[in-house]
């Protein structure tokens, strides 16, 4: 059962309100005014909010504004209730984040039929999105039932990089988001003696360099082709113009981008703590994962040594000797540069 909160001043019409939405199942939270609407919303964790603009003590936009600063109720669906209908009022009252917009006099068909919509789509923001901009496309379709990072990829301009050329370097400042249509990529970082750590790996289909886009600095780590490349170049422009008019997009992006850093954490943590044989087997399973998402049974890890390493983070000679020990133990195959899993579980459940 779905639980309303319903913030109104109004007597008569918080309780009729309250009685529309008991008959049609949900449970009913009420508050006379905004700050006992904030109080109701932090104890209750209702899973949509319906909320008069013009109260005492505090108005609907300070209620929305203390919402959203409630890392708990960020994505409780919103929905203003007014008297006023200036085109002034609903701009500001969207802007600021509000999901829906209800001019009263209403009658209830309309009520709920605006609670169902919101309902149902917020349901369908809780699913899992990969932690990809992919993951954000899917986001963005299913909010406002439209692919916008396909309109903001296509009929682009393409740059073709080769095999170990540079695509952007560290300290650099960023002026374009990179589709990849076409190719790997890896994203790294070098230390002071010259030795180089893979911090990222990137397929067809994935965007490139929005992070320092996002955070307004420079590149923390260099982009290089791992085979001959095809990218969509997207100026910087739009996509920061489609950041700043999807307000739920981007709390999600954030959710996303915060998910990465824990990958990365745990990245670190392998690194440092897991043995060369696990450290070693985690990177073929990654590879797999992420270059053969279709589960092809023909696929072939083809990566150079001096990359593999990197990724791992081990020595080059220190991966070398542990190919040669999984390959006899037939968990993998090796054809000149090539690995092929032959028994992907094992190498999964590896222990340390």
């Amino acid at each position: 059962m779905a639980k309303i909160l319903i913030i109104e001043d109004n007597p008569d019409i918080r309780e009729n309100m309250a009685e529309i939405l008991e008959l049609a199942g949900y449970e009913v939270i009420t508050a006379e005014n905004g700050k006992e609407g904030v109080d109701a919303a932090i104890k209750n964790r209702p899973d949509l909010i319906l909320c008069d603009i013009m109260m005492p003590v505090l108005d609907g936009y300070g209620v929305l504004h203390m919402v959203q600063r409630n890392k708990d109720l960020q994505s409780t669906p919103f929905i203003f209730l007014t008297a006023k209908s200036e085109r002034t009022e609903i701009r500001k009252g969207m802007e600021l984040g509000a999901d829906d917009y209800i001019t009263k006099p209403f009658d209830s068909t309309e009520l709920l039929n605006a609670i169902e919509v919101r309902l149902k789509k917020a349901e369908r923001i809780k699913k899992f999105f990969p932690g990809s901009l992919d993951g954000v496309n899917q986001l963005i379709s299913v909010t406002y039932g439209k692919d916008y990072l396909e309109e903001l990829r296509k009929d682009r301009t393409i740059n073709r990089y080769k095999k170990k050329q540079i695509i952007y370097t560290e300290g650099n400042h960023p002026s374009r988001l990179f589709y990849i249509q076409k190719g790997k990529v890896k994203t790294f970082k070098r230390n002071d003696d010259g030795k180089e750590l893979i911090v990222g790996l990137y397929a067809a289909g994935d965007f490139l360099g929005y992070l320092p886009l996002m955070e307004g600095k420079t590149y923390r780590e260099t982009a290089e082709a791992l085979d001959d490349v095809e990218l969509a170049l997207i100026p910087r422009s739009e996509f920061e113009e489609l950041l700043g008019s999807n307000p739920v997009v981007m709390k999600k992006f954030m959710g996303i981008l915060a998910s990465n850093i824990d990958e990365k954490a745990e990245q670190l943590l392998a690194t440092a703590y897991n043995s060369l044989r696990k450290k070693v087997a985690d990177t073929l399973v990654t590879l797999h994962n992420k270059y053969n998402p279709q589960d092809d049974a023909a696929f072939q890890i083809d990566l150079s040594r001096e990359n593999l390493a990197a990724i791992a983070g081990v020595a080059k000679e220190s991966l070398i000797r542990m190919l040669s020990e999984l390959k006899d133990e037939k968990l993998i195959s090796l054809e000149g540069s090539k690995i092929k899993i032959l028994n992907y579980n094992k190498l999964e459940q590896m222990f340390n």
